[in-house]
């Protein structure tokens, strides 16, 4: 399937496949969203398959959005890559900061 965008307002959702392929169309649709937006609603329930670009353009999405003190709101569970990848960061960020990253990198 692919990769459709429908948004009302600040309340975008994302269905299909998120990946290589269609990475140009997602980040054509939220590129400058936080110039628009200082919330951004991100609907991901129906997105079906997400490769490794897919999951690093929500996180790069993730970060323009700290980085501008703006917020972003991933809501939905979506596909289990996104939901493992988002939670594994959130660990070793926790990690990192007790100074205990070297020991989950080894792990992993």
């Amino acid at each position: 399937m692919d990769l459709q965008i429908t948004n009302y307002n600040n309340r975008f959702k994302v269905k299909g496949t998120l990946n290589k392929v269609n990475l140009k169309i997602f980040n054509a649709h939220f590129s400058n969203i936080f110039e628009k937006f200082d919330d951004v609603f991100l609907d991901i329930e129906q997105i079906t398959n997400v490769d490794r670009t897919g999951v690093m353009a929500l996180a790069k999405l993730h970060n323009e959005a700290i980085s501008k003190s703006k917020r972003l709101s991933i809501i939905g569970f979506g596909c289990k890559e996104l939901f493992h990848h988002f939670k594994t960061e959130e660990t070793r960020r926790k990690l990192r900061h007790k100074g205990m990253a070297k020991k989950v990198t080894e792990a992993a």
